[in-house]
């Protein structure tokens, strides 16, 4: 019989998790306050816990799960949050979590993970990864998607396995790769970041491999490639998808011998770079079209970590704009600020330069906007026309929103109307308490407390 302890500060999410992972061989206790919580864990044996991070108390979820592993080192944490970010995901992570959850999330996969975690009981080092310090990131965004890769860059950051980073253009995968350095053992050593796509194929091998003094017209003196330089450190070779296949060869060769032969050398470097890749094609296909070598593509794709473009996170766009406003402003010597018109554009267009584009949109706005305040009108024609229209096409048809949004409409027209109270929502829905939990939890709402305690 496996013991699971559920915290949350909210009654009802307990009862929902408790009745969501129930089983004939668990035996589950819920817990809404963090000091009952840990002495539960002092006295009793629980193999599971399963607790939100942010508990509207003195101690967090992060604390529960370090007191968690002291007392039950052979157990597992589950940490659910709806406002993370890859500073938490990090520290989640290395103080030892078996897994992390964002909100809403999905019922299957959180049933997934908690016979997952049952099945690892006894096994210490499932799930933990040694501590190192958390650095700044540089990564903004709290939708699920992106919640989705801090976690990936928590677990990759203290690996030496290659990673490939896929995504679209101006998705932030440099970022991404600089995480899981900055993130990882290796973070004092060099970080050397290469542009394959950028330079000429005659001139890509020397500056992977280097070259010595007289190899070719123009080499005046013996020169480290970025993989030599980047030793004790990790490289990061951006779009290797525009390599050509004679190069991947020696690339191949490189990575599983840990060494470089410099272009004119007659003898090989010894070499210890941890290698991440990046790429915005498909390189499986590629691959699968002999337009990319299949075993290359084996080698660096151990871990695999897919960033989200901006048009399928667009929740996260007022946060980007937020911060770019301000770098921006900073630069310039001046204050702006972004009105709601300007904002509703900004999330309405399509992104196809990602939040590469979006940055250097805020930082044209700031600089040759008129007056202190930017509106739509201030915008490029083609995001302001796209604003425009998503206004206009709003207007046209608010009477026909899906049924999803009409459902979430209608509870919070109902809980507003009954001042948050929940048991009198429910009767008026016609449904019970559970049934309107689901419903909130779905949709991502948190139900008031106020008006309606047991």
């Amino acid at each position: 019989m496996h013991t699971i302890l559920v915290v949350d500060d909210d009654r009802e999410t307990c009862r929902f998790i408790t009745e969501l992972i129930a089983a004939e061989d668990r035996r589950i206790v819920s817990e809404q306050d963090p000091a009952s919580a840990l002495r539960l864990l002092r006295h009793e044996r629980i193999d599971l816990m399963v607790s939100d991070i942010n508990l509207n108390a003195s101690q967090t979820g992060l604390d529960l799960l370090r007191a968690f592993k002291v007392e039950n080192p052979d157990g597992h944490v589950l940490l659910i949050s709806g406002f993370g970010t890859l500073e938490t995901a990090i520290e989640a992570v290395r103080a030892g979590a078996f897994d992390y959850i964002s909100k809403p999330f999905n019922i299957v996969e959180v049933k997934a993970m908690v016979t997952r975690a049952l099945a690892h009981t006894g096994r210490a080092d499932a799930g933990a990864v040694p501590q190192h310090p958390v650095r700044p990131p540089g990564l903004i965004g709290r939708t699920a998607g992106m919640l989705a890769v801090y976690k990936q860059i928590a677990y990759a950051a203290d690996s030496a396995a290659p990673v490939l980073i896929l995504g679209e253009s101006g998705t932030g995968k440099e970022l991404v790769s600089r995480a899981i350095h900055d993130n990882g053992p290796r973070a004092s050593r060099p970080f050397v970041a290469l542009n394959c796509g950028a330079i000429p194929e005659t001139l890509l091998e020397s500056e992977l491999f280097g070259h010595t003094r007289g190899a070719f017209t123009g080499a005046v003196a013996d020169r480290k490639g970025i993989i030599e330089q980047a030793s004790g450190g990790t490289v990061l070779l951006d779009e290797i998808g525009e390599t050509s296949l004679a190069l991947q060869v020696r690339l191949l060769r490189t990575i599983e011998e840990g060494e470089v032969r410099p272009v004119g050398a007659g003898r090989t470097v010894k070499v210890d770079a941890r290698v991440i890749s990046a790429t915005n094609r498909d390189l499986e296909k590629e691959a699968a079209a002999q337009r990319f070598r299949q075993d290359l593509f084996y080698r660096l794709s151990v871990i695999v970590i897919t960033v989200p473009p901006l048009r399928e996170r667009r929740a996260d766009i007022p946060l980007l704009t937020a911060q770019f406003l301000q770098n921006a402003c900073a630069r310039a010597g001046r204050t702006a600020d972004l009105a709601p018109d300007a904002l509703d554009a900004l999330t309405a267009y399509d992104w196809p330069g990602n939040v590469r584009e979006l940055e250097n949109t805020i930082e044209r706005l700031v600089l040759f906007s008129r007056g202190s305040s930017i509106h739509a009108s201030d915008l490029p024609p083609t995001i302001g026309a796209v604003g425009a229209s998503t206004q206009l096409h709003e207007h046209l048809f608010t009477d026909l929103p899906s049924l999803d949004e009409l459902e979430r409409r209608y509870l919070l027209h109902v809980l507003h109307a009954v001042a948050g109270n929940r048991t009198r929502a429910a009767e008026v829905m016609g449904i019970d308490r559970r049934t309107l939990y689901r419903m909130a939890l779905r949709f991502g709402l948190n139900l008031p407390h106020a008006g309606d305690e047991e």
